[in-house]
């Protein structure tokens, strides 16, 4: 509406400045300003022009609140579902250390590294693949004795650490027994696992959907309503390892010598996905 103002001024604007030929052109602007009428339909044509614009200006930042927004609020029901799969674990994983002392820290050094790859060499012989074999640290230490409040230096301790992954758990005994057999003097950490976890996460997940999907079919009935198209959905995924416990003779002895292969149990492990599903409601 203002802009259709401000062109109808115009308009009148220029048919008075011709119809009066009396008025020269360096005395329009003077004479503009003289006539009470043409005063007036100037104050009201800025009025109407800053109202104009403050409402435009309005206008864009209502819409700029919205944009990406529905036109009208959806009335939803948010549901949950669990799916839960039981596996047995594939994999084992066990870190065993090899320390070595001496007054000199390069001698220290070349025990612990003799010793680490005779260790290596063997796992190799038993079956193990190079790729699962890592090297998780390795580190050197001083030694200190602290006689009448005086430090001195005693030698040096060097350590260093392998991770093994073992594929074949009926053999995971045999593998500790060898790596005990071979220098090893630290045995940590033995842990199951699932190889490839995301087929039991799928089994998991579509569980977990025909549970939500059911459960929102049974609110509907009960509330009344019908559902309708899939707002949102999101999941979370778990898997908890159980505590595996070592072969006690083994674990008193602390090299394993002299005794047989520990035997050791995998358990099962709990891949459990839950889904969260938003629904439209009708």
């Amino acid at each position: 509406m203002a802009w259709v103002f401000i062109n109808k001024f115009a308009i009148m604007s220029m048919n008075y400045f011709f119809k009066n030929k009396t008025y020269e052109t360096k005395h329009m602007k003077k004479d503009w300003f003289k006539n009470p009428v043409m005063a007036i339909l100037t104050g009201l044509v800025l009025v109407a022009l800053i109202i104009f614009l403050g409402v435009t200006t309005y206008n864009e930042v209502k819409e700029g609140r919205y944009i990406g927004r529905p036109d009208t609020e959806r009335d939803t029901i948010t549901i949950t579902g669990e799916g839960r799969v039981t596996a047995i674990p594939d994999i084992g994983q066990i870190t065993v250390g090899i320390q070595t002392e001496n007054d000199d820290v390069n001698i220290a050094q070349e025990e612990n590294i003799e010793q680490f790859n005779q260790l290596v060499a063997a796992l190799k012989a038993e079956g193990i693949a190079e790729e699962d074999l890592k090297t998780s640290s390795y580190n050197v230490y001083p030694r200190y004795d602290y006689i009448e409040g005086e430090q001195i230096l005693r030698g040096y301790e060097v350590t260093q650490s392998l991770t093994i992954k073992i594929r074949d758990l009926d053999n995971a005994g045999n593998v500790i027994t060898v790596a005990s057999q071979n220098g090893v003097n630290q045995v940590s950490g033995l842990s199951f696992t699932i190889d490839e976890p995301e087929q039991y996460r799928e089994e998991a997940r579509e569980e977990a959907l025909a549970n939500a999907r059911e459960k929102a079919r049974e609110l509907a009935d009960l509330m009344g309503v019908t559902l309708g198209r899939i707002v949102s959905f999101s999941e979370s995924a778990s898997g908890g390892q159980p505590p595996i416990p070592f072969y006690n003779e083994f674990a008193q002895d602390g090299r394993g010598g002299g005794v047989s292969a520990p035997d050791f149990e995998a358990g099962s492990e709990e891949v459990v996905v839950i889904a969260t599903i938003e629904y439209e409601i009708y």
